[in-house]
């Protein structure tokens, strides 16, 4: 099983490259994954889809529908898609240290 070393912390990936327990993630993790999806900086606009997925996540055990995520984050699908380039469902819930979502390919 791969592994990313963050800051001196050790966090297992599983072979799509997704964290294997949310329970273990930091911010730290958010930023280590960003370039890779695309992201130079994260902002309070991705910090705010980051945390309704993770608190999502947390309550409901998936993640949220892109229709819902657009909802309830207030942000268009184009605005989410210039967010997380790689794609709503699989940018957001990388970053936000989730397990790779349903159908996502």
């Amino acid at each position: 099983m791969a592994s990313i070393n963050v800051n001196g912390k050790k966090f297992e990936l599983d072979e799509d490259g997704f964290m294997v327990d949310p329970e273990q993630w930091t911010e730290e993790v958010a930023q280590y994954f960003a370039p890779g999806e695309g992201i130079n900086q994260l902002t309070e606009d991705h910090w705010k889809v980051i945390n309704y997925v993770r608190n999502y996540y947390k309550q409901f055990q998936i993640a949220p529908m892109v229709r819902k995520l657009c909802k309830e984050t207030g942000n268009s699908l184009k605005n989410i898609y210039e967010l997380f380039p790689t794609g709503p469902a699989k940018g957001s819930c990388k970053l936000a240290g989730l397990p790779k979502p349903t159908g996502c390919v």
